[in-house]
């Protein structure tokens, strides 16, 4: 899921795009590099009754958004200094500095920039750029579910008898803080049914994480939960709909009743004026109503819809006739930019190709540097290389119900236990992150792609079919020919409701 909301990452000329790529500008010049370095030495500075040890740049950044601190005099003079050298970047870029004192109000997106400066402070200036840790962890809360859903990258039902203790779930709270994490997305399984999530969500929020969840909706179609939801610190709540017609995503979710209480969750966030989108899995099952699933999103009143790459992992696995050839997805991700063109809502895709589609089809003029925003803005195009397309193992993380760590919730290898090694030393240390951050190693067209820094292919979708995170994405168009080579194993008929289709098992 996409977490952190379009508008506080990029946010066109006004706010963040100007902020982030005056960092990058700034700090290639070998005179800033020192102030760059010294920028992410914590120190300890007075928040109102509280008091807060952290970079001397979240300190910087809390004060350039109004923030009321009380620090030492050093570090006074240094986080002054770094104001305006941050000032004058975004004067250069003839951003709004205003707009960027209201995204950073934001103690999230504090947390963000913190994490860029970071990366540029002990990496320099990469392309993608390197984090020492990750905007976003996907935390796959619990393995219990209330649907039974075809394409389920978990194969969720029931609780596993390995899943983290309350205690230990606090432990990773407490973790991923120190990290310096922005954003954290509960998924599973079902986790707004688990007894843990309020207090969990609660204990994210508190210490400014931006909380997000990924939901059927069942829970919250009742409108009294979502509301503790959010008086606990829910930000983000992203709802799953499959299809426009009930019986097609009852069926594909399992369970009878699920397009009611979805449609319910939605019009409950609408209602609330919660930030929310609507996720849609597109597969050979839906994909003949894009038009249709938009127009339910533009009659609910949601704003943002979020088409998501099949990618065939646990019951995906052995239902992955659904996944699109590689004409079917080009063609729905030129429809869907057609689409956002046309429409009043944002429409997404988490396929890194889209932002390679952006581009051509805008003649060079628009990017879609993290899936989910568009933009004619330079600033956006620079940040889309700073961004980088899939980020699996490079600016987000997984963390199953037991404490494993993977690259993505659709990655299935692991990398390491919470239960054993620190959050921080599973991701400086791991062999598989080092690898994904390199897109020099990248095989095959993928490797040669000139469109590799803003895409770089889905490497979960790489892994699921060649086994190897490096093997080139055969869902590309420009990977046509690898399709056709591992599509032709297996081939079946599947009775899809409404229509019968042809269809191969990769």
């Amino acid at each position: 899921m996409s977490g952190l909301d379009a508008e506080e990452i990029t946010d066109k000329r006004g706010g963040l795009g100007p902020l982030l790529t005056s960092l990058r500008m700034l700090f290639e010049n070998p005179a800033t590099r020192n102030l760059l370095r010294v920028s992410t030495r914590k120190a300890v500075c007075k928040y109102g009754n509280y008091e807060r040890r952290d970079a001397l740049i979240y300190h910087a950044l809390s004060q350039l958004a109004g923030e009321t601190t009380t620090c030492p005099l050093a570090t006074r003079m240094i986080t002054w200094l770094i104001r305006s050298t941050i000032k004058a970047g975004v004067w250069l870029l003839k951003g709004d500095m205003d707009k960027a004192r209201e995204a950073l109000s934001d103690p999230a997106v504090r947390r963000g920039i913190t994490l860029v400066f970071k990366g540029l402070a002990y990496y320099g200036v990469t392309v993608p750029q390197k984090l020492p840790a990750p905007f976003l962890i996907v935390w796959n809360f619990t393995n219990m579910c209330n649907l039974r859903c075809m394409h389920c990258y978990q194969r969720a039902d029931k609780p596993t008898p390995d899943e983290l203790t309350l205690e230990e779930k606090l432990d990773v709270v407490d973790q991923l803080d120190k990290a310096g994490v922005a954003a954290v997305a509960l998924s599973g399984g079902e986790p707004t049914i688990h007894p843990h999530f309020l207090r969990v969500v609660r204990e994210l929020s508190d210490r400014g994480i931006y909380t997000a969840v990924a939901t059927n909706g069942i829970a919250f179609s009742r409108i009294g939960y979502f509301k503790r939801a959010v008086k606990a610190g829910l930000r983000y709540v992203e709802i799953s709909l499959d299809s426009s017609k009930p019986e097609r995503h009852d069926r594909f979710r399992g369970v009878s009743g699920a397009w009611k209480h979805a449609v319910k969750a939605l019009e409950n966030a609408v209602k609330l004026g919660v930030n929310h989108s609507m996720a849609v899995t597109i597969t050979k099952f839906n994909v003949d109503e894009v038009g249709d699933i938009l127009d339910l999103a533009e009659s609910l009143g949601v704003k943002r819809v979020i088409f998501f790459n099949f990618i065939p992992v646990g019951r995906g696995e052995e239902n992955a006739w659904m996944d699109l050839d590689p004409e079917e997805r080009e063609e729905v991700l030129r429809t869907l930019y057609r689409e956002h063109k046309r429409r009043g809502i944002e429409i997404a895709s988490t396929a890194p190709q889209y932002g390679r589609v952006a581009l051509q089809l805008s003649g060079g003029r628009e990017i879609a540097p993290t899936h989910f925003y568009l933009g004619e803005d330079k600033i956006v195009k620079a940040l889309a290389e700073f961004i980088g397309g899939c980020g699996a193992g490079r600016i987000y993380a997984a963390i199953q119900p037991n404490g494993d760590v993977t690259p993505c919730v659709f990655f299935p290898v692991k990398v390491g236990s919470l239960r054993e090694k620190s959050f921080m030393k599973i991701w400086e240390g791991s062999e598989l992150f080092k690898k994904l951050r390199n897109r020099e190693l990248l095989k095959g067209i993928c490797g040669r792609c000139p469109y590799k820094y803003i895409c770089g292919g889905c490497r979960a979708r790489a892994y699921a079919y060649y086994e190897d995170p490096l093997a080139p994405d055969p869902g590309c168009i420009l990977n046509k020919r690898e399709w056709d080579t591992i599509s032709g194993k297996h081939k079946i008929k599947v009775r899809i409701p409404n229509r019968r289709v042809h269809a191969t098992n990769g």
